[in-house]
């Protein structure tokens, strides 16, 4: 693997349960590079699952210890119930409760601003969608009005994916919502313009929880009654936004060193338990790209500027 720079950034993409494919690739890095992740990466950007991971991060969990964590608490916080099997007739499938437990449990009652006064510093940006405001906002540890949030609320609200979890104090829900499902460009510009990183002393770790290609999707659009849109539409607006913030980012900061990494995987729901063991070799699989330096080039074409 080619060495890191100076600083080190990482972002990490929302999913789900799919957290237990990009902690299994994190244990992989983890053991390339003979350390916790926690003493290499000084930035960390998140969405959704990617947030929970990135928190664990900051607050020094292991890679190991946040695998074992979605294993043991999958079926807890996706339990299969006439709720769930029956969705469209509730305003959502579960309950928050045992994710908001767990995340009070494992991360504890840390506030934002502790990982800013830790030393060494972090600075962990969790990303969310304010629906009363209609904008996305971005929860960052040296900011003032950020500073008390419980970590645990940061990381549930950007967790809460609409119609899977209900919203968080009537207006909070996952960052993915927006545009930035695949945070590194979140990173990016924190890494440059916040904290004065220079692109050239800088490394930029993305990694993607699984892209399921065209050809494995069961999706024939000409024979869908209204309800069939809902997955496929969801599923295109993530990926051509996720794409997007990877051109972007290579557009506008050539000189970072900016790795993005993702997999190929079937058809897998962000609430699909019973894929565990399947998403964990995957995951291995990922780690080994990492390790290998084998970056995606899904989203190399050039980013379309009007003239």
């Amino acid at each position: 693997m080619k060495p890191f720079r100076k600083h080190v950034a990482i972002a990490i993409d929302g999913g789900g349960i799919r957290g237990v494919l990009i902690t299994q690739a994190l244990i992989a890095l983890e053991k390339e590079l003979g350390k916790p992740l926690s003493e290499v990466f000084s930035l960390a950007a998140g969405t959704s699952t990617g947030s929970i991971i990135s928190a664990g991060l900051g607050a020094g969990l292991s890679a190991q210890r946040m695998y074992d964590l979605y294993m043991q608490l999958g079926m807890t916080i996706f339990p299969k119930t006439l709720r769930s099997s029956l969705w469209p007739l509730f305003p959502y499938r579960y309950s928050s409760q045992p994710l908001e437990d767990a995340l009070r449990k494992f991360i504890g009652e840390i506030k934002m601003g502790d990982f800013w006064t830790a030393k060494p510093p972090k600075d962990i940006v969790i990303v969310i969608r304010d629906l009363v405001e209609n904008r996305s906002r971005f929860i960052k540890p040296w900011k003032d009005e950020y500073r008390d949030w419980p970590v645990w609320k940061a990381v549930l609200s950007s967790s809460v994916v609409p119609t899977y979890f209900p919203i968080v104090e009537g207006r909070y829900v996952d960052g993915g919502v927006g545009s930035y499902s695949n945070p590194c460009y979140v990173a990016a510009y924190e890494a440059v313009y916040c904290l004065q990183w220079d692109p050239k002393e800088a490394t930029l770790i993305s990694i993607g929880s699984g892209r399921t290609p065209d050809a494995l999707k069961p999706y024939q659009a000409d024979k869908f009654i209204s309800i069939q849109w809902l997955t496929p539409l969801v599923d295109s607006f993530l990926a051509a936004a996720n794409d997007q913030q990877v051109r972007v980012v290579k557009e506008f900061f050539p000189d970072l060193d900016f790795r993005r990494f993702q997999i190929d995987i079937p058809l897998i729901e962000m609430d699909e338990v019973s894929k565990m063991k399947e998403l964990t070799e995957y995951g291995k699989q990922l780690g080994q790209m990492i390790i290998n330096d084998q970056v995606d080039h899904e989203a190399d074409r050039p980013l379309a500027i009007p003239a």
